[in-house]
C-alpha cells in the first residue's frame, strides 16, 4: 500500500517538475538564460546544448550574452538561436553574441498567459490520471485479499489528499508565472 502511494506522489511530483521546467521557456520579457535551454549547437558532427559549449549569462533585464569556448562556432549558435523560433534576434561582434530579448505587447501576454494555463491543466490530468491509477492498484491489492476494505479506503483518502496538494501548487505556480508575464 505505502509503495503504491510513494510512487504516485513521485510520479505526481515528476509531472510538476515536467509544468515548471516547460513554462520556463515562456518569455516574460525579461532575460533569463533558460530562454535558450533547448537550444542545441551542431559541434563536431553532435547536437550539444549551447550551455555545454558556451557560457550563456545574463547582461541586463533585457539582454543575454553567449560567449562560445570554441570562437569557430559563433556562426553556428547564431544560426541556432534564429531558428529555434523564440522570435529572438542575436548580434554578434565575431567572438561574443549578445541576444537583446524584446519587450513583450499585450496581445502576445495574453497568448502567453493562455499557453501557462493550457500547460497547467495538461499537468493536472496527468496529476488526475496518476489519481486514477494508484486507486486501481489499491483496488487490485483489496481484491487479491493483499488489503482490507478499511484500508484500501484510507489509503485512497491519502492519495486524494496529495492530487490536491499537488493541484494547488500547479494553481500557485500557474498564478505566479500569469503575474510574471502580465507585469510590464
Amino acid at each position: 500500500m505505502n509503495s503504491i502511494i510513494e510512487d504516485a506522489i513521485r510520479r505526481m511530483d515528476k509531472s510538476i517538475n515536467a509544468f515548471k521546467s516547460e513554462i520556463v521557456k515562456i518569455r516574460t520579457g525579461k532575460a533569463s538564460t533558460a530562454l535558450l535551454d533547448g537550444i542545441k549547437i551542431d559541434y563536431y558532427g553532435t547536437k550539444t546544448p549551447l550551455n555545454q559549449v558556451a557560457n550563456v549569462s545574463v547582461l541586463d533585464s533585457h539582454t543575454l550574452s553567449i560567449t562560445p569556448w570554441d570562437k569557430s562556432i559563433v556562426n553556428d549558435v547564431d544560426k541556432a538561436i534564429l531558428t529555434a523560433d523564440l522570435g529572438l534576434n542575436p548580434v554578434s561582434d565575431g567572438t561574443n553574441i549578445k541576444v537583446p530579448i524584446p519587450p513583450l505587447n499585450e496581445e502576445r501576454r495574453k497568448e502567453l498567459v493562455k499557453l501557462v494555463k493550457k500547460f497547467g491543466e495538461d499537468c493536472k490530468i496527468a496529476i488526475r490520471n496518476i489519481r486514477r491509477d494508484a486507486n486501481e492498484h489499491l483496488k487490485r491489492a483489496e481484491k487479491e485479499k493483499e488489503l482490507s476494505e478499511d484500508l484500501r479506503h484510507d489509503a485512497e483518502n491519502e492519495v486524494q489528499k496529495y492530487t490536491d496538494e499537488h493541484i494547488k501548487k500547479i494553481d500557485e505556480i500557474i498564478k505566479h508565472k500569469e503575474a510574471e508575464i502580465l507585469e510590464v
